[in-house]
Formats: C-alpha cells, sequence, structure tokens
C-alpha cells in the first residue's frame, strides 16, 4: 500500500542506502553498506568546488566482518565522497569496533567508541543500520545449523521487535518454552471484552 498522495512538493535530497550480507568462503559474514546522499541541483562546495546534481556529496562504505556469535571480527571504512577534505581521515577509528557484539547495545556501543569528534555522523548511521542487514543475512543459515541440534539458551529474536515479543503469538508458536503471555483471558480481562 503506497503512502497517501502528498501536496505539491519540490525534490531537493535523496540519502540511499545500499547494503549485502554475503558469508565468506573462510566461515566469516560480510556486511557491506553504502551510504550516499545527492541534491538535485548543483551547489559550490569549499572544498570540492561545484557539486552536480546528482553528484554524491556523501559516498560512503563499511564493510563490517563478523563471526557466528555476531561478533566483530575487523571493519573496514572508505569515504569516497565527502563535503570536507579531512572527513576521509576518520575511517581508521571505526576499528575500534572490533570485538563489539552485534545485538542489545549496538547502537550504545557506537555512541561511546565513535560519538562526537571521534567518528562520522554518517558512517556511524550507516554501521547502526547494519545491525538488522546482519540479522537477515546470518539467522535464516545459523537457524539451519541449529536445527540439527538442540538450540541452547533464549532466542537471539525474541523481544527485538513488536512481532518478536516473548508474549506474543509467534513467542507461544515459535518459543513455548519463552513465552510469557497468557492464552486464556483473566477475570479482568474477561469482564473488559
Amino acid at each position: 500500500m503506497p503512502l497517501p498522495p502528498p501536496v505539491a512538493r519540490e525534490h531537493l535530497h535523496t540519502r540511499s542506502y545500499d547494503m549485502r550480507g554475503y558469508l565468506r568462503d573462510d566461515g566469516l559474514w560480510d556486511i557491506e553498506g553504502r551510504i550516499t546522499d545527492t541534491k538535485t541541483y548543483d551547489f559550490d562546495n569549499v572544498f570540492r568546488g561545484t557539486i552536480h546534481a546528482d553528484e554524491p556529496l556523501h559516498d560512503m562504505l563499511i564493510r563490517l566482518t563478523l563471526d557466528d556469535s555476531f561478533t566483530v571480527r575487523d571493519i573496514e571504512a572508505v569515504t569516497d565522497g565527502s563535503p570536507f577534505g579531512i572527513c576521509p581521515t576518520i575511517a581508521p577509528n571505526l576499528k575500534r569496533m572490533i570485538g563489539q557484539t552485534v545485538g542489545p547495545g549496538w547502537r550504545r556501543a557506537i555512541r561511546l567508541k565513535l560519538g562526537g569528534v571521534e567518528g562520522c555522523t554518517h558512517l556511524s548511521e550507516l554501521l547502526g543500520a547494519m545491525a538488522t542487514v546482519a540479522y537477515q543475512t546470518l539467522y535464516p543459515t545459523l537457524s539451519k545449523r541449529e536445527g540439527k541440534k538442540p538450540r541452547q539458551g533464549r532466542p537471539r529474536l525474541l523481544d527485538s521487535c513488536h512481532a518478536f515479543r516473548s508474549d506474543g503469538e509467534i513467542a507461544r508458536d515459535s518459543w513455548p518454552e519463552y513465552y510469557t503471555g497468557s492464552d486464556q483471558a483473566g477475570p479482568e480481562q474477561a469482564d473488559d471484552a
């Protein structure tokens, strides 16, 4: 279902994300992300001169390498387009994320290690968004592997979003041992119905 029709307007800016997940031959995983910002018009930039319509003002890439436990084993970042010459020099700071785990606390770790003058707003934003791509990439393969052996511990997806809430129907059907809801309405709920 599309959004409702907008009022008359002029398109000025486009931000694009492109993210892809890969299983490497060595058993690790690469999640690659790219962020680009373009304008629909030409404008002057002190560092680069004229930036033309549809030429990226920002063009930044990250390769995040993870193991099966979602731990960062390596990270690379490149800034191919930026409004200032100094922007690409911050890329090595992303190595601070090595050893962190993609999961609860991921965005907080990004803020702590790469916040403010220690990072780049655009690279940090991209890195945060790459977490869901990591789950989409790793989870199906890891689930198939786990299907052949008993699962240990609480499922990582449980309480990660509205659909996977521990008191919801998906948890009840998929992970009954971790289901916290009630299948029957209690006396108070029955009166409200």
